[in-house]
This record gives C-alpha cells, structure tokens and sequence, in this order.
C-alpha cells in the first residue's frame, strides 16, 4: 500500500503590488497591526540576469506580515517602460479586519487616522447588528472594520 503524502492546509493571503514604496507600507503595517515581517528587496538576489525586467534598486521583491491582526503579502509592483500600474484606491475591494470588542476596534481606528487614514465609513452600529466601519489608509487601501454583535435572542 502506497503512503500518502501527508496535505497541508491551504493558506491564503492578500497580495498588494505597490508602486514603489511597499518597504515603506510593510513597515506601517507591521507597527499598525504588528506581527512579524519578512522582506526581501531584488537587491537581495545575487543573480537578476534571467529576469525579463530591471527592477528599480531597492525594490521589494516580496514581503509579507503574519502573525499579528492581518496576513498580508506584496512587493513593489514592477510595470513594463512607458505603462503605470493601477491606482491603489479604490472603492470596489477592501480588507475586512475583525475585532472582539468595539474598544478595539475604535483603538486601530485613532491608531490609523492619527497617521494619514481618513474615515470612509463611520464605525457604528450598523442595521445588520454589527458594528462596522471602513478607513483609507494613506496608501489607498481601505480597511474594513467589523465587531460581531450580539447573537440574536
């Protein structure tokens, strides 16, 4: 009888390409949500000669922040010369970040707006029963902010 191979849980983690300054996100967000971060630049690849581009030096090539309130993976987005890469604000996606308590939650709020995030949403009881909320952060992406309410009697 064949042994099987023992299966992993699958993992699953945002990715953000960002438009040269990931470093600079990555390290807000650890001090935000904390955790820890790993990060490698392109500079920290000793041979780039099959690469199909020249990254900036400097560049993030990877990062990513576990164990702290969020996972969450990127780098610095590398575009073909003469394209841009896509704003990173927008309305049609966010990050849903859930809290145990409102206290919590009003607590990552001040943490965020007292550094650039401006409120898209009030946090408040919403009409589902939650308390809910949305901030931008200074780099456009929008956090969406949940506290379950009470189950239903």
């Amino acid at each position: 009888m064949a042994k099987e191979k023992a299966m992993s849980a699958p993992q699953f983690s945002s990715y953000i390409s960002f438009p040269g300054n990931a470093a600079e996100a990555f390290e807000y967000y650890r001090e935000v949500f904390g955790g820890e971060l790993d990060l490698m630049t392109y500079d920290d690849i000793p041979d780039l000669s099959g690469f199909p581009f020249t990254p900036p030096a400097g560049s993030v090539a990877h990062a990513q922040l576990h164990g702290g309130l969020v996972t969450l993976a990127g780098g610095d987005g590398i575009s073909a010369p003469g394209e841009e890469l896509p704003p990173l604000e927008s309305d049609v996606y966010s990050f849903l970040v859930g809290l145990d308590r409102v206290d919590d939650a009003h607590a990552l709020i001040e943490t965020l707006t007292s550094s650039g995030a401006k409120i898209a949403m009030p946090f408040e009881l919403a009409p589902w029963g939650d308390h809910y909320g949305q901030v931008k952060d200074r780099f456009g992406v929008l956090w969406a902010l949940v506290v379950a309410g009470a189950p239903p009697a």
